[in-house]
Protein backbone atom coordinates (compact mmCIF):
# COMPACT_ATOMS: atom_id res chain seq x y z
CA UNK A 1 0.00 0.00 0.00
CA UNK A 2 1.38 3.38 -0.99
CA UNK A 3 1.74 5.89 1.85
CA UNK A 4 -0.70 8.80 2.01
CA UNK A 5 1.30 11.86 1.00
CA UNK A 6 0.64 15.08 2.92
CA UNK A 7 1.50 18.76 2.65
CA UNK A 8 1.67 20.43 6.07
CA UNK A 9 0.98 24.17 6.09
CA UNK A 10 2.06 25.88 9.29
CA UNK A 11 4.93 24.80 11.51
CA UNK A 12 4.27 26.31 14.91
CA UNK A 13 3.60 24.26 18.03
CA UNK A 14 0.67 22.33 16.50
CA UNK A 15 2.45 21.78 13.19
CA UNK A 16 5.56 20.44 14.90
CA UNK A 17 3.46 18.14 17.08
CA UNK A 18 1.69 16.86 13.98
CA UNK A 19 4.97 16.11 12.24
CA UNK A 20 6.09 14.10 15.28
CA UNK A 21 2.93 11.97 15.45
CA UNK A 22 3.09 11.30 11.70
CA UNK A 23 6.63 9.92 12.06
CA UNK A 24 5.30 7.54 14.72
CA UNK A 25 2.94 6.05 12.11
CA UNK A 26 5.85 4.55 10.19
CA UNK A 27 5.25 4.11 6.46
CA UNK A 28 1.48 4.69 6.53
CA UNK A 29 1.81 8.46 6.08
CA UNK A 30 4.43 10.71 4.55
CA UNK A 31 4.79 14.46 4.97
CA UNK A 32 6.05 15.38 1.51
CA UNK A 33 6.36 19.14 2.15
CA UNK A 34 6.16 21.62 5.01
CA UNK A 35 5.20 25.25 4.40
CA UNK A 36 6.23 27.98 6.82
CA UNK A 37 5.66 31.73 6.80
CA UNK A 38 7.74 32.46 3.69
CA UNK A 39 9.71 29.28 3.10
CA UNK A 40 9.03 25.60 2.56
CA UNK A 41 10.85 22.28 2.58
CA UNK A 42 10.35 19.09 0.59
CA UNK A 43 10.98 15.85 2.48
CA UNK A 44 12.24 12.44 1.42
CA UNK A 45 10.07 9.50 2.56
CA UNK A 46 10.46 8.84 6.27
CA UNK A 47 12.62 11.90 6.84
CA UNK A 48 12.14 14.32 9.72
CA UNK A 49 11.54 17.99 8.97
CA UNK A 50 14.92 19.64 8.29
CA UNK A 51 16.18 22.74 10.05
CA UNK A 52 14.54 25.90 8.76
CA UNK A 53 17.90 27.25 7.59
CA UNK A 54 17.80 24.75 4.72
CA UNK A 55 14.26 25.61 3.53
CA UNK A 56 13.74 27.32 0.17
CA UNK A 57 11.33 30.05 -0.97
CA UNK A 58 7.68 29.16 -0.69
CA UNK A 59 5.85 28.31 -3.92
CA UNK A 60 2.19 28.67 -4.72
CA UNK A 61 0.06 26.00 -3.09
CA UNK A 62 -0.81 24.67 -6.55
CA UNK A 63 2.89 24.12 -7.35
CA UNK A 64 3.58 22.45 -4.02
CA UNK A 65 0.62 20.09 -4.33
CA UNK A 66 1.53 19.20 -7.91
CA UNK A 67 5.20 18.58 -7.11
CA UNK A 68 4.44 16.36 -4.11
CA UNK A 69 1.43 14.52 -5.49
CA UNK A 70 -0.15 14.98 -2.06
CA UNK A 71 -3.70 13.78 -1.46
CA UNK A 72 -4.22 15.74 1.78
CA UNK A 73 -3.42 19.32 2.78
CA UNK A 74 -3.05 19.62 6.58
CA UNK A 75 -3.45 23.15 7.94
CA UNK A 76 -1.89 24.13 11.26
CA UNK A 77 -1.78 27.86 10.55
CA UNK A 78 -2.70 30.26 13.37
CA UNK A 79 -6.30 31.50 13.39
CA UNK A 80 -5.10 35.08 13.08
CA UNK A 81 -5.99 37.96 10.76
CA UNK A 82 -2.50 37.75 9.25
CA UNK A 83 -2.90 34.10 8.24
CA UNK A 84 -6.58 34.27 7.26
CA UNK A 85 -6.21 35.00 3.55
CA UNK A 86 -3.52 32.37 3.10
CA UNK A 87 -5.50 29.70 4.95
CA UNK A 88 -8.54 30.36 2.77
CA UNK A 89 -6.58 30.51 -0.49
CA UNK A 90 -4.72 27.27 0.20
CA UNK A 91 -7.82 25.38 1.31
CA UNK A 92 -9.96 26.47 -1.65
CA UNK A 93 -7.20 25.67 -4.16
CA UNK A 94 -6.60 22.24 -2.65
CA UNK A 95 -10.29 21.33 -2.48
CA UNK A 96 -10.96 22.43 -6.06
CA UNK A 97 -8.05 20.31 -7.27
CA UNK A 98 -9.41 17.19 -5.56
CA UNK A 99 -7.08 17.30 -2.55
CA UNK A 100 -8.71 16.71 0.84
CA UNK A 101 -8.16 19.29 3.60
CA UNK A 102 -7.67 18.61 7.31
CA UNK A 103 -7.53 21.83 9.32
CA UNK A 104 -7.06 23.01 12.87
CA UNK A 105 -7.27 26.61 11.63
CA UNK A 106 -10.62 28.18 12.49
CA UNK A 107 -10.65 31.63 10.91
CA UNK A 108 -11.36 30.78 7.27
CA UNK A 109 -13.81 28.01 8.20
CA UNK A 110 -15.80 30.53 10.25
CA UNK A 111 -15.82 33.22 7.57
CA UNK A 112 -16.14 31.12 4.40
CA UNK A 113 -18.04 27.96 5.37
CA UNK A 114 -20.14 27.84 2.19
CA UNK A 115 -17.21 28.78 -0.08
CA UNK A 116 -15.19 25.88 1.27
CA UNK A 117 -18.19 23.60 0.90
CA UNK A 118 -18.64 24.63 -2.75
CA UNK A 119 -14.93 24.18 -3.47
CA UNK A 120 -15.10 20.65 -2.05
CA UNK A 121 -18.17 19.85 -4.17
CA UNK A 122 -16.43 21.21 -7.29
CA UNK A 123 -13.33 19.09 -6.67
CA UNK A 124 -15.01 15.99 -5.26
CA UNK A 125 -12.90 16.44 -2.14
CA UNK A 126 -13.51 16.49 1.61
CA UNK A 127 -12.73 18.82 4.52
CA UNK A 128 -12.36 17.74 8.15
CA UNK A 129 -12.20 20.08 11.15
CA UNK A 130 -11.71 17.96 14.29
CA UNK A 131 -8.65 19.97 15.34
CA UNK A 132 -10.73 23.18 15.27
CA UNK A 133 -13.64 21.92 17.38
CA UNK A 134 -12.00 20.84 20.64
CA UNK A 135 -8.62 19.23 19.98
CA UNK A 136 -8.77 15.56 21.07
CA UNK A 137 -12.47 15.75 22.01
CA UNK A 138 -14.24 13.83 19.16
CA UNK A 139 -17.14 16.28 18.99
CA UNK A 140 -16.88 16.86 15.23
CA UNK A 141 -17.13 13.14 14.51
CA UNK A 142 -20.19 12.94 16.74
CA UNK A 143 -21.88 15.82 14.92
CA UNK A 144 -20.87 14.76 11.41
CA UNK A 145 -21.44 11.00 11.58
CA UNK A 146 -22.37 9.40 14.91
CA UNK A 147 -25.56 11.40 15.51
CA UNK A 148 -27.08 10.90 12.07
CA UNK A 149 -30.69 9.89 12.47
CA UNK A 150 -30.64 10.47 16.24
CA UNK A 151 -32.80 13.59 16.06
CA UNK A 152 -30.35 15.83 17.93
CA UNK A 153 -32.04 19.19 18.49
CA UNK A 154 -29.71 21.00 20.90
CA UNK A 155 -26.13 21.19 22.17
CA UNK A 156 -24.82 22.36 25.56
CA UNK A 157 -21.09 22.49 25.97
CA UNK A 158 -18.06 23.57 27.94
CA UNK A 159 -15.66 23.39 24.99
CA UNK A 160 -13.09 25.85 26.36
CA UNK A 161 -10.81 24.25 28.94
CA UNK A 162 -9.21 27.56 29.93
CA UNK A 163 -12.49 29.09 31.10
CA UNK A 164 -13.39 25.97 33.09
CA UNK A 165 -10.01 26.00 34.82
CA UNK A 166 -10.25 29.72 35.63
CA UNK A 167 -13.80 29.43 36.98
CA UNK A 168 -12.71 26.60 39.28
CA UNK A 169 -9.80 28.72 40.54
CA UNK A 170 -12.24 31.59 41.23
CA UNK A 171 -14.51 29.22 43.16
CA UNK A 172 -11.57 28.45 45.45
CA UNK A 173 -11.07 32.13 46.26
CA UNK A 174 -8.50 33.20 43.67
CA UNK A 175 -8.79 36.57 41.95
CA UNK A 176 -9.28 36.73 38.20
CA UNK A 177 -5.76 37.97 37.46
CA UNK A 178 -4.08 35.28 39.55
CA UNK A 179 -6.35 32.58 38.06
CA UNK A 180 -5.35 33.63 34.54
CA UNK A 181 -1.67 33.69 35.49
CA UNK A 182 -1.93 30.20 36.95
CA UNK A 183 -3.60 28.93 33.78
CA UNK A 184 -0.81 30.46 31.72
CA UNK A 185 1.86 29.02 34.03
CA UNK A 186 0.44 25.54 33.51
CA UNK A 187 0.30 25.98 29.74
CA UNK A 188 -3.51 25.89 29.70
CA UNK A 189 -4.13 29.52 28.69
CA UNK A 190 -2.62 31.42 25.78
CA UNK A 191 -0.54 34.54 26.31
CA UNK A 192 -3.65 36.48 25.26
CA UNK A 193 -6.64 34.81 26.99
CA UNK A 194 -9.23 37.29 25.71
CA UNK A 195 -10.94 34.78 23.40
CA UNK A 196 -11.34 32.40 26.34
CA UNK A 197 -12.61 35.00 28.83
CA UNK A 198 -15.00 36.65 26.36
CA UNK A 199 -16.66 33.37 25.38
CA UNK A 200 -15.55 33.80 21.76
CA UNK A 201 -13.61 30.53 21.60
CA UNK A 202 -16.45 28.49 23.15
CA UNK A 203 -18.92 30.09 20.74
CA UNK A 204 -16.64 29.36 17.79
CA UNK A 205 -16.49 25.65 18.56
CA UNK A 206 -20.24 25.34 18.99
CA UNK A 207 -20.81 27.32 15.79
CA UNK A 208 -18.72 24.74 13.92
CA UNK A 209 -20.56 21.85 15.57
CA UNK A 210 -23.93 23.42 14.66
CA UNK A 211 -22.77 23.70 11.06
CA UNK A 212 -21.97 20.00 10.98
CA UNK A 213 -25.13 18.96 12.83
CA UNK A 214 -27.77 21.07 11.10
CA UNK A 215 -26.08 22.46 7.97
CA UNK A 216 -26.21 26.00 9.32
CA UNK A 217 -24.06 28.53 7.47
CA UNK A 218 -21.43 29.04 10.16
CA UNK A 219 -20.41 32.45 8.83
CA UNK A 220 -23.95 33.77 9.49
CA UNK A 221 -24.54 32.40 13.00
CA UNK A 222 -25.16 35.16 15.57
CA UNK A 223 -23.34 34.98 18.92
CA UNK A 224 -24.60 36.19 22.30
CA UNK A 225 -21.82 35.82 24.87
CA UNK A 226 -21.47 36.64 28.57
CA UNK A 227 -17.81 37.19 29.48
CA UNK A 228 -15.82 36.18 32.54
CA UNK A 229 -15.03 39.50 34.23
CA UNK A 230 -14.28 41.27 37.48
CA UNK A 231 -17.64 40.35 39.05
CA UNK A 232 -17.38 36.64 38.18
CA UNK A 233 -15.28 35.67 41.22
CA UNK A 234 -18.12 36.47 43.62
CA UNK A 235 -20.56 34.43 41.51
CA UNK A 236 -18.17 31.45 41.41
CA UNK A 237 -17.75 31.57 45.20
CA UNK A 238 -21.50 31.82 45.77
CA UNK A 239 -22.16 28.86 43.48
CA UNK A 240 -19.53 26.81 45.31
CA UNK A 241 -21.16 27.53 48.68
CA UNK A 242 -24.41 26.11 47.29
CA UNK A 243 -22.70 22.94 46.04
CA UNK A 244 -22.79 24.16 42.44
CA UNK A 245 -20.09 24.98 39.89
CA UNK A 246 -20.03 28.04 37.67
CA UNK A 247 -19.46 27.12 34.04
CA UNK A 248 -19.23 29.03 30.77
CA UNK A 249 -21.89 27.09 28.85
CA UNK A 250 -22.12 27.45 25.07
CA UNK A 251 -25.45 26.39 23.57
CA UNK A 252 -27.23 26.04 20.28
CA UNK A 253 -30.72 24.75 19.58
CA UNK A 254 -33.11 24.21 16.72
CA UNK A 255 -35.57 26.25 18.78
CA UNK A 256 -33.38 29.32 18.08
CA UNK A 257 -31.96 28.76 14.61
CA UNK A 258 -28.66 30.43 13.70
CA UNK A 259 -27.87 31.61 17.25
CA UNK A 260 -25.15 30.43 19.63
CA UNK A 261 -25.15 31.67 23.23
CA UNK A 262 -22.48 31.54 25.92
CA UNK A 263 -23.77 32.04 29.46
CA UNK A 264 -22.22 31.72 32.92
CA UNK A 265 -24.39 29.06 34.56
CA UNK A 266 -24.29 27.55 38.05
CA UNK A 267 -24.65 23.84 37.24
CA UNK A 268 -25.61 21.14 39.74
CA UNK A 269 -24.24 17.65 40.43
CA UNK A 270 -25.70 15.26 37.88
CA UNK A 271 -25.28 17.72 35.05
CA UNK A 272 -22.47 16.34 32.80
CA UNK A 273 -20.95 19.82 32.67
CA UNK A 274 -20.57 19.82 36.46
CA UNK A 275 -18.02 17.01 36.40
CA UNK A 276 -15.52 18.67 34.05
CA UNK A 277 -12.28 19.28 35.91
CA UNK A 278 -9.28 21.47 35.22
CA UNK A 279 -8.94 22.09 31.48
CA UNK A 280 -11.32 19.28 30.50
CA UNK A 281 -14.04 19.88 27.93
CA UNK A 282 -17.51 18.37 27.56
CA UNK A 283 -20.37 18.50 25.07
CA UNK A 284 -23.92 17.23 25.58
CA UNK A 285 -26.05 16.46 22.53
CA UNK A 286 -29.78 16.50 23.29
CA UNK A 287 -31.60 13.73 21.43
CA UNK A 288 -35.18 13.50 22.75
CA UNK A 289 -35.84 9.95 21.54
CA UNK A 290 -32.35 8.44 21.78
CA UNK A 291 -31.48 10.20 25.05
CA UNK A 292 -28.76 12.74 25.79
CA UNK A 293 -25.33 11.77 24.51
CA UNK A 294 -22.24 13.24 26.18
CA UNK A 295 -18.63 13.33 25.09
CA UNK A 296 -16.11 14.52 27.66
CA UNK A 297 -12.34 14.83 28.08
CA UNK A 298 -9.94 15.67 25.29
CA UNK A 299 -6.74 17.39 26.30
CA UNK A 300 -6.24 20.98 25.17
CA UNK A 301 -2.65 20.99 23.93
CA UNK A 302 -0.68 21.14 20.68
CA UNK A 303 -0.38 17.35 20.76
CA UNK A 304 -4.12 16.98 21.39
CA UNK A 305 -4.84 19.06 18.28
CA UNK A 306 -2.20 17.15 16.33
CA UNK A 307 -3.75 13.81 17.26
CA UNK A 308 -7.18 15.09 16.19
CA UNK A 309 -5.74 16.00 12.79
CA UNK A 310 -3.95 12.66 12.56
CA UNK A 311 -7.24 10.87 13.22
CA UNK A 312 -8.92 12.88 10.45
CA UNK A 313 -6.12 12.05 8.01
CA UNK A 314 -6.26 8.33 8.80
CA UNK A 315 -10.04 8.25 8.42
CA UNK A 316 -9.89 10.10 5.11
CA UNK A 317 -7.19 7.76 3.85
CA UNK A 318 -9.37 4.70 4.23
CA UNK A 319 -6.36 2.78 5.42
CA UNK A 320 -8.64 0.17 6.95
CA UNK A 321 -11.29 -0.68 4.41
CA UNK A 322 -12.48 -4.20 5.15
CA UNK A 323 -14.21 -6.10 7.91
CA UNK A 324 -15.48 -4.00 10.80
CA UNK A 325 -13.41 -1.06 9.57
Amino acid sequence: MKPVRLVLSGFGAVGRAFAEVVLEQGSLLQIAAVRGHGTEAFLAPGSPVPDRSSWGPIRSIEETLARTGASVLVQALPSSPEAHARALEEAVAALRSGVDVVTATKSHVLSHWRDLERAALDGGSRIRISGATGAALPAADMARVALRGMGCNAVRACPNGTSTFILDELSRGAGLESAVLEAQRRGIAEADPSADLSGKDAATKVRLIAGLLWNWDVSRIAVEAEPIGSSTAARALEASKRGLRLRAVASASLERPMVVTVRLEAVAPGDPLFSTAGPEKAMVFRCPDAGDITVQGGRSSPKGAALAMLKDVLNLGGLNNSGFH
